[in-house]
């Protein structure tokens, strides 16, 4: 199947991005035997644009992809955030390829009223569309054209590279980071973690936060490969089945992650797969017991890893994306797929 993905690259990041999901689904639609088109709006957008002002170049990009669509003839399309993309474009390339299947999938909280717009905008003009959240969040959009259903971030094994489960001397105990300098809760338990491991010998990096500057590109891939455990916390909490991509990229490399029981994946997730916790206190005598039984660490961030990079590989949520997005029986074992 020939496949055009939307969405940023990044590349003006030149080289020092996070972890890129664009990249993680691009390399599970090889993985399944796919040939895959990247076309990244933002950057074509900046190309295109006199002095490099992105948004002097956004009308031209969107003919550009209309282009794009025309000379590879895609059998799927898949939107991420693309949102200099017109709905006005997706018409015209659904007028001069009427049998391409187009799909938007979006791994934004459904809590940000601006996201759950961009989303509203884009149901019409597609076949299906993919949430990173699961649950009653997703009835609002039904009805209305296309199909909703929920996917979980992916892990890819190229990327999340490490098994922190395994190794035997890491620097870090505790490893976090963030780029949110507002009045959230997780700055809240940031601030009352760093309080309340004061004159522990737990070792904690939050990155981001008061005076530690964030890191990107290959100094999170450091600071990563380092940690013992990670703490999944989001910018608000209780949405069903939301978490950033961090809960991969903690649990695919193995390090023991902190989630908050109010996400729901307990119901998710094998037995001791993850350490869950209720509040913040709960969660600072979580980190204390493990710091001091490590053995118990490594068992559950070993059985983490497994868990999830046999049930949330990118390869398998692309096969699951274009299974819905066709209309077909599902193949694959997909075990998100009644959430």
């Amino acid at each position: 199947m020939r496949v055009l993905q939307v969405g940023n690259a990044q590349t003006r990041r030149f080289g020092k991005a996070r972890v890129n999901v664009e990249q993680k689904f691009v390399n599970g639609f090889i993985r399944s035997g796919h040939n895959v088109l990247h076309f990244s709006d933002r950057d074509m957008a900046a190309f295109l644009a006199p002095f490099g002002w992105r948004d002097l170049g956004v009308g031209k990009m969107n003919k550009k992809l209309l282009l794009t669509a025309q000379n590879f003839r895609p059998d799927f399309i898949l939107l991420g955030h693309c949102d200099l993309v017109t709905n006005k474009t997706v018409e015209l390339i659904r007028a001069a390829l009427p049998d391409v299947k187009i799909a938007y999938r979006n791994i934004d909280p459904l809590f940000v009223e601006r996201n759950v717009e961009t989303i509203r905008k884009r149901v019409p003009y597609v076949d299906a569309v993919f949430i990173t959240t699961a649950g009653e969040g997703l009835e609002q959009f039904r009805g209305k054209g296309a199909a909703i259903h929920h996917i979980p971030n992916p892990v890819d094994p190229a990327i999340e590279i490490f098994n922190n489960s395994e190794a035997e001397s890491l620097s870090y105990d505790v490893f976090y980071t963030g780029n949110s300098t507002e009045q959230t809760k997780r700055r809240e338990i940031v601030e009352f973690l760093r309080e309340g491991l004061t004159g522990t010998d737990v070792d904690f990096r939050a990155f981001g936060f008061g005076d530690a500057p964030n890191i990107w590109g290959r100094d999170y891939d450091d600071a990563l490969s380092k940690s013992k455990m990670g703490l999944n916390l989001s910018r608000q909490e209780g949405d069903y089945l939301y978490s950033s991509d961090r809960l991969a990229q903690l649990m695919g490399n193995g390090l023991l992650a902190f989630v908050n029981e109010a996400t729901g994946f307990q119901t998710l997730f094998e037995e001791e797969c993850a350490v869950f916790f209720k509040d913040q206190e709960d969660l600072l005598e979580k980190i204390i017991y493990y710091k001091n039984n490590d053995e118990e660490r490594k068992m559950i961030a070993r059985k983490g890893r497994d868990h999830y990079r046999s049930h949330y590989t990118s390869e398998k949520i692309t096969d699951y994306m274009i299974e819905r997005t066709f209309g077909g029986e599902l193949v694959g074992d997909y075990r998100w797929a009644n959430y």
